[in-house]
């Protein structure tokens, strides 16, 4: 035993020199128990280096060619190919005094590998503690860096910042200036890379510094931005950065300065150009879907679809005052349009003469016919309702008087147009998550809101228009209010899932969703729910012989997702999102080792090509949620904390921290981890499959009973009988 504990600290790996042919790669016995100073002066002496203080060990994979430290050294595994470098500190002073030569090759160069390594935390630490930091930030202001080398240098910055040890709060207004200057300049021989690099910081100014959004604001213009959707590069990059930056400013605007923005991006012509450079090009291709845009992009649309639509929450959150009189004239509109225009003349000055307008609110469907200012005093949807109606109204004014005087003529079947549409604006606000912050996650934007400008208002149009052909079709009373609702937001939900790409388009597929077809659907989905819901003796008992095994088919289907392992979006510590950097995350064959490691987003490594292992053994527990480490202090940030999850470890206070993409992922592997650990899942989706799996398997076990009625209690066993002298005589 004791020699086997020796040999498992001892690895055998390669160490080479890139750019020396003359030292011929050494194969060694690497010991993890013996200090890395150690055995780097070890691997100088036969290749005849002096001060073996100046060289470090690196990775060398593609995606991994970070520094070893006594951090990391656990990563490192048998038949490892390592390389013999020169140390953060030698590197660095080099790379310095390189940059101070005033050669103009040796500064591009210096930079080029500057930009390179600064995504390696120890490298980046040294070098911002020998004031690295401080003099390309000065470079940068000063006007110094020109063509490559200022393209490195920005790059560099980034990287530097990226890893959230330095406050934004250092930049001074002249820095801003400049790098706001390079996206200002709207010429075509600017390099893609400077303009990605200047967009990604001055999005992150915007964002995490304190105050500093003001002088960004001053500085760079929404028009401005916009030009870049249109970049002749057609660089996908560009575009997200621009969005993002827009999406940041947006977010951090006063109120009177959203509004501003906002008609800035409603307007026809940028509407047009969001659409036509990033929506519409998917249209036109053929097999070509959102994912085409990318991951980030279509999150930055969805982030610019919600805070668009959230300028809506203050008329969602406000209440109708009767002594307003802009509310009360809106309301005195409404009537008019409806009753004025009627042929019936003779009617109309009677009306008047009799004053009788508490009939005609009766007819538009108020609920409260002496003052139906008082329908709009619940939130949401507060005075928003009375704007939809309004607008209604005004733009589809043949429609809303069909509506109106058609229900005012019915007397069972009534569809109150007023209290329809405060129900229906209602829906929308919840569907749409209207006042609700950006997700970290979303992706979900609606391509016909980016087509019109006044998208909510035009959707309630249609959705009016609908809910009445379908209170007609389902013959409802007041009584069915509800359960007509119900049925229009399936039908609301089924005609957005299809992305439509325009207010026609979404029409078309709406009317095609009636009242027959929602019905067809639920129906199926009762039918699938029948076993399920059966609350016989027979059936239950069933369920309790055959749960154990759906629950070991579920448990072995979660295992097989980490198995195959998922990509996700890294956080730092804090549980700041760090964009474009993604990491993969799988379970060995034998369930026993979790490998992970850095990739890009597009990539699926395998268990090899992971660095980083952890033993399901030494996993202690995985908790959820707010209980996360890297969750526990957000301020105000837009991480979504209930698809977050830790593994607690036994053996140390460390974690390993995940944000899932979606609930689905985040279902898996926690339900995953705890079948690793013996615990119970205790997912959604698990209740969710459970039940759909037992649904199934109860439904084939009694396809043989089809047609007979299964009693609720098995019926009862007849008392013996007296004696058993009797036998069949098949004679």
């Amino acid at each position: 035993m004791p020699s086997a504990t020796k040999d498992s600290t001892i690895l055998k790996i390669a160490v080479e020199m890139l750019n020396a042919p003359d030292k011929v790669p050494q194969l060694i016995e690497f010991d993890q128990s013996q200090p890395l100073s150690s055995i780097i002066q070890l691997l100088c002496k036969p290749w005849g280096l002096p001060d073996p203080d100046n060289y470090a060990l690196q990775f060398s994979e593609s995606n991994n060619q970070n520094y070893i430290t006594e951090k990391n050294r656990n990563e490192i595994k048998n038949g490892s190919v390592l390389r013999l470098e020169q140390s953060p500190a030698k590197t660095v002073q080099d790379i310095l005094a390189k940059i101070n030569s005033g050669n103009e090759n040796d500064q591009t160069a210096a930079l080029s590998k500057l930009s390179t390594l600064s995504s390696d935390l120890t490298f980046a630490l040294e070098f911002i503690n020998k004031k690295g930091l401080s003099l390309i930030i000065h470079n940068i202001e000063s006007g110094k860096f020109k063509g490559n080398s200022l393209k490195f240098a920005l790059i560099t910055f980034v990287e530097l910042m990226d890893h959230g040890n330095i406050s934004w709060d250092i930049l001074e207004n002249q820095f801003i200036n400049k790098v706001a200057s390079f996206v200002s300049n709207q010429t075509n021989t600017q390099d893609p890379k400077i303009i990605q690099s200047c967009l990604s910081i001055l999005e992150n100014i915007v964002l995490n510094s304190s105050g500093k959004n003001l002088h960004v604001e001053k500085e760079i213009t929404i028009p401005s931005l916009i030009s870049h959707l249109q970049n002749p590069y057609q660089d996908s990059i560009i575009q997200q950065n621009a969005i993002a930056l827009i999406n940041a400013i947006f977010s951090k605007a006063d109120a009177n300065k959203r509004k501003a923005i906002a008609a800035t991006l409603s307007s026809k012509q940028v509407r047009n150009v969001i659409y036509e450079n990033l929506i519409g090009a998917c249209e036109f291709s053929k097999n070509v879907t959102k994912e085409a845009l990318g991951t980030e992009l279509a999150h930055q649309l969805y982030v610019l679809q919600t805070l668009t639509l959230g300028l809506l929450e203050p008329k969602m959150r406000q209440r109708a005052e009767s002594q307003e009189q802009e509310s009360q004239e809106k309301i005195k509109e409404l009537r008019k349009i409806a009753f004025d225009n009627d042929n019936n003349s003779l009617e109309v000055t009677t009306r008047h003469q009799l004053n009788n307008s508490m009939k005609d609110y009766k007819k538009l469907g108020f609920k409260c016919e002496i003052d139906p200012i008082k329908d709009f005093n619940e939130v949401p949807p507060g005075i928003l309702a009375l704007e939809c109606m309004l607008y209604f109204a005004r733009n589809y004014s043949e429609d809303y008087r069909k509506i109106v005087l058609e229900n005012s003529r019915a007397v069972e079947h009534e569809c109150p147009f007023g209290k329809t549409s405060i129900e229906l604006v209602k829906l929308l606000c919840d569907i749409l998550h209207i006042g609700e912050p950006p997700s970290e996650q979303g992706q979900t934007y609606h391509p016909l809101f980016f087509t019109h400008d006044h998208p909510f208002e035009e959707l309630f149009c249609i959705c009016i228009a609908l809910l009445n052909k379908t209170w007609k079709e389902m013959r409802a009373t007041s009584e069915d209010f509800m359960k007509v609702l119900s049925v229009v937001r399936e039908q609301i939900n089924r005609a957005l899932s299809a992305s439509p790409k325009g207010f026609d388009k979404f029409r078309q597929r709406i009317n095609q969703l009636t009242y027959a077809e929602i019905t067809q659907i639920w129906q199926q989905e009762r039918t699938n729910r029948e076993v399920w819901e059966s609350h016989a003796r027979p059936i239950v008992e069933l369920k309790e012989k055959i749960t154990p095994e759906i629950i070991e088919l579920i448990q072995q289907q979660r295992l097989g997702v980490l198995v195959g392992g998922t990509r996700f979006k890294k956080y730092s510590s804090r549980g700041q999102r760090i964009k474009d950097k993604f990491w993969f995350v799988r379970l060995s064959p034998n369930h026993k080792v979790l490998h992970y490691g850095d990739c890009d987003e597009k990539s699926t490594p395998s268990l090899e090509e992971l660095g980083n292992k952890l033993a399901v053994s030494d996993i202690k527990c995985v908790v959820t949620g707010k209980d996360c480490p890297h969750m526990k202090d957000l301020r105000g940030r837009k991480v979504t904390p209930h698809l977050a999850f830790s593994l607690i470890l036994k053996s140390a206070e460390e974690t390993l921290d995940f944000v899932a993409p979606d609930e689905q992922i985040f279902d898996y592997w926690t339900d995953g981890i705890n079948a690793l650990l013996k615990e119970k899942m205790s997912s959604r989706s698990f209740e969710n499959d459970l039940e759909t799996l037992l649904s199934m398997d109860i439904k084939v076990r009694l396809l043989d009973a089809e047609g007979i009625d299964i009693p609720q209690d098995p019926p009862q066993i007849p008392e013996e009988p007296d004696d058993y002298d009797f036998y069949y005589d098949n004679n």
